[in-house]
């Protein structure tokens, strides 16, 4: 069966992960054409390490390229819609880095011009492909722990200034807590659960500025212009009502990150930011059991969510990191806010079929 071409647009501190995956492990489907970046000595480092044919001089020069079927989008958070929306426009498939927008109007543009293309948009996070959620997707597929009554996820700490090199763009607008890291929380009970029919939320900032104390730009004082705690109750289609906290304002916590709990039985899900486990259940009032993971892709996966968009181009299968999921994710995730504003429940006006299991 003939591959998919893709080409990758930015070859930052992500992109090699993507390329040694894509050229080495998902390359059944995919074969990775050419790189492109700003800066290029990084196009040219990531065509030496993984053997690439060519390096485009700008994004430009790809979306001109009859061959490429794939754009993966790996540029900075900021680019990511500017990017995505020149690649729809060129008539490319894109696959993009989370978050796609930061705002809903956006978003909605670059998926309504995919489908009036006929294209495929995919948009990061993959992780709930792994075997570790996967495996979870099976146990709640297959009933063992019942019906499912509620879910909590966690993701707290206190920030990245301590040790990210440039944190200022987590505390910008178009950062925080919920579009940082909900994206993998969110896209897991999603996956899991089913989509959530209203919402509501609390949001904050508790701190007016923070001080980088990582070795870059040590004693900078930087504004906090996005709230950065934010806790939310959604209730899904399902009747499953779910608590979720994502906090860059808490110093400690030992919340697992996150919990199913069904008529039968209960479960915890691994690290949504990760691939594999481990995965425990208990039943009735029994005590914490880990169990196998089951399912496939327990390493380091990025890049998953590419190969199944190429898998969906060749077979027409279902492509599992779709628009109308990821759109639904981030309506979610902007509804606390909203909610929080609004002092009133959110109702999304968008959603989504479970993906289909891996």
């Amino acid at each position: 069966m003939e591959k998919v071409p893709v080409a990758i647009i930015g070859n930052g501190n992500i992109s090699p992960i993507y390329l040694k995956n894509l050229t080495k492990v998902f390359n059944d489907f995919v074969y990775v054409k050419g790189v492109c970046d700003l800066i290029p000595e990084r196009s040219q480092n990531a065509q030496k390490n993984f053997d690439i044919p060519l390096i485009y001089e700008t994004m430009y020069d790809a979306f001109r390229d009859d061959e490429i079927e794939i754009i993966v989008n790996l540029t900075r958070p900021e680019e990511h819609y500017g990017v995505a929306l020149e690649a729809l426009k060129a008539g490319k498939n894109t696959h993009s880095e989370k978050p796609m927008s930061i705002n809903r109007e956006n978003a909605k543009e670059l998926f309504s011009l995919g489908k009036e293309k006929g294209l495929l948009v995919g948009v990061a996070p993959d992780t709930f492909l792994g075997g570790g959620i996967q495996t979870c997707r099976e146990i709640l597929d297959s009933g063992e722990i019942g019906e499912p009554i509620g879910a909590a996820a966690f993701m707290t700490c206190h920030g990245h200034e301590s040790w990210h090199p440039d944190p200022e763009f987590y505390y910008e607008v178009g950062g925080g807590p919920m579009l940082d890291m909900g994206p993998y929380y969110v896209s897991a009970l999603v996956n899991l659960l089913g989509p959530v029919k209203r919402l509501c939320g609390i949001s904050k900032k508790s701190f007016p500025t923070r001080t980088i104390t990582s070795e870059k730009k040590n004693g900078k004082v930087i504004p906090v212009e996005t709230d950065t705690h934010i806790a939310g109750i959604m209730e899904f289609d399902n009747g499953a009502a779910g608590t979720i906290i994502t906090s860059f304002d808490i110093w400690r916590a030992d919340n697992p990150r996150i919990e199913i709990y069904g008529t039968k039985g209960s479960m915890q899900v691994p690290d949504p930011n990760g691939f594999s486990g481990p995965v425990k259940i208990s039943h009735g009032s029994g005590q914490w059991e880990e169990v196998p993971v089951t399912r496939p892709y327990t390493v380091n996966s990025r890049g998953l969510g590419v190969w199944d968009m190429a898998r969906a181009l060749r077979l027409g299968s279902a492509h599992r990191t779709n628009s109308d999921f990821a759109y639904h994710v981030l309506d979610i995730m902007l509804g606390f806010t909203d909610s929080s504003r609004s002092n009133s429940f959110y109702f999304p006006h968008s959603s989504c079929e479970r993906p289909a299991a891996m």
